[in-house]
C-alpha cells in the first residue's frame, strides 16, 4: 500500500465560471479502514455537471461541498482492502467516493458491487450509471413519449442527451438534437440514429433550426441546456407537449441567470412542464439496469466515453466540460483499471 494519496479539494466558491484556483491539489495519507469498512483505489470516476450547484454555499437537493474539504464524485474502483464481510480485495465496486487515489468507504454503506464482464467499467458512470438513469427515468415518469411523436434533446451528444435520443428513437419517436459542434451533431445522427439534429453554435437561431427539423412540431423536449433553447422549444411546442427539465447547463456559470420570455405558451398549449432528480426513483434501479444492459447488449443503445486521464487534470477537465469541450460522458481515469 502506498504512502500517498494524492487529493483535490475545493479552496474557494466560484463566481460566475469555475477557475483553476478554486481547486488545489494536495498530498494526504492512505486512511485505514476499521471494522465494517472498505478501502477503495480508485479507478474512473465521474464528473458531472451538478457538480457546479454543489460548488455554491446555496441550499440544494444535494448538499454542498465543504471548502478544504476533498471533493465528492461517483466512482469505479477496486477494493484495496477490507474488513467487510461483503467485499473481498480485487472486488470492483461504485460508490460515492471522493477526488482521489484512495477513498474510505465507511461501513461500505455507499458501495456496490460492479460486473466488469457486463460492459466496460465507465459505463458504470455512464450509460448503466446516474446519467443512464436520468434519462430513462426522465422519458419514462415525464415524457412519456409515444410512437409517432417528436421528441427533441438539447446537449445530445452528452452523458444523458445521448441515451435519452435513443430511447425515444426506441419508443419509435421522431428524434431530433441539438450539440455544440458539427462533429456532434453528425455523431448523434449517423451513429446514434436520430433523425436530424443540429449544431446550436453555428445555426442562425434557435428557433429557426428547431422549427426546420421539427415540421410538425414538437411533442416532448428532454432539457439539458435551459436558457434560450428552452425559449425556443416552448414557441414549438405542441398543445399537450411534455417538458422533462433535467438540466439547465447554459445558467450554472452565470453570474445573473437569463430570463425566459416564453413561459405563456404553458398555460396557451396546456404544456407539462416538471423538473425531476433521478435519486428520488432509486427503486427502479433493478429495472432499470436490466433493461439498458438488454439495449447495450443489443447494440441497440450505444455509447460515447470522453477519458481524460490523471486525478490532476480533474479541475481542469471539469472546467472543460461546463464549457462543452468534452464529447460523450465525461470521466477522469485516477489509476490501472488492472
Amino acid at each position: 500500500m502506498p504512502d500517498g494519496n494524492r487529493q483535490i479539494v475545493l479552496t474557494s466558491r466560484p463566481t460566475g465560471w469555475v477557475a483553476p484556483e478554486n481547486f488545489e491539489l494536495r498530498e494526504g495519507t492512505v486512511p485505514e479502514p476499521g471494522s465494517g469498512d472498505v478501502l477503495v483505489r480508485n479507478i474512473f470516476m465521474s464528473l458531472d455537471p451538478y457538480m457546479r450547484g454543489r460548488m455554491n454555499e446555496a441550499k440544494s437537493y444535494a448538499s454542498s461541498f465543504e471548502i478544504g474539504e476533498v471533493l465528492q464524485a461517483r466512482v469505479i474502483g477496486e477494493v484495496a482492502a477490507s474488513k467487510n464481510d461483503g467485499y473481498a480485495a480485487g472486488d470492483i465496486v461504485f460508490g460515492m467516493l471522493g477526488w482521489e487515489d484512495y477513498s474510505l468507504a465507511k461501513g461500505a454503506a455507499s458501495l456496490r458491487h460492479v460486473d466488469a464482464e457486463l460492459a466496460p467499467l465507465p459505463y458504470y458512470l455512464g450509460a448503466l450509471g446516474m446519467p443512464g438513469m436520468t434519462a430513462w427515468i426522465g422519458l419514462r415518469e415525464i415524457g412519456q413519449p409515444k410512437a409517432g411523436e417528436t421528441l427533441f434533446v438539447s446537449a445530445a451528444s452528452g452523458a444523458v442527451g445521448q441515451i435519452a435520443g435513443q430511447i425515444g428513437r426506441i419508443r419509435g419517436c421522431r428524434v431530433v438534437g441539438s450539440a455544440g459542434s458539427d462533429a456532434k451533431a453528425a455523431y448523434v445522427a449517423d451513429e446514434l440514429g436520430f433523425d436530424a439534429a443540429f449544431n446550436y453554435k453555428t445555426a442562425e437561431s434557435y428557433l429557426a433550426a428547431l422549427q426546420e427539423r421539427c415540421p410538425d412540431g414538437l411533442d416532448v423536449y428532454f432539457d439539458n441546456v435551459g436558457g434560450a433553447m428552452l425559449d425556443a422549444a416552448l414557441e414549438v411546442a405542441n398543445p399537450f407537449a411534455r417538458f422533462v427539465e433535467c438540466g439547465m447547463i447554459s445558467q450554472y456559470n452565470l453570474v445573473e441567470r437569463e430570463g425566459v420570455q416564453n413561459l405563456v405558451y404553458l398555460t396557451r398549449k396546456r404544456i407539462r412542464m416538471q423538473g425531476f432528480i433521478v435519486s428520488d426513483h432509486s427503486d427502479l434501479l433493478p429495472e432499470f439496469m436490466a433493461e439498458m444492459a438488454g439495449w447495450l447488449e443489443s447494440g441497440e443503445v450505444k455509447y460515447r466515453v470522453d477519458v481524460a486521464d490523471g486525478l490532476e487534470n480533474a479541475p481542469a477537465t471539469f472546467i472543460a466540460m461546463l464549457k462543452g469541450e468534452n464529447f460523450g460522458k465525461q470521466v477522469v481515469r485516477i489509476g490501472p483499471d488492472s
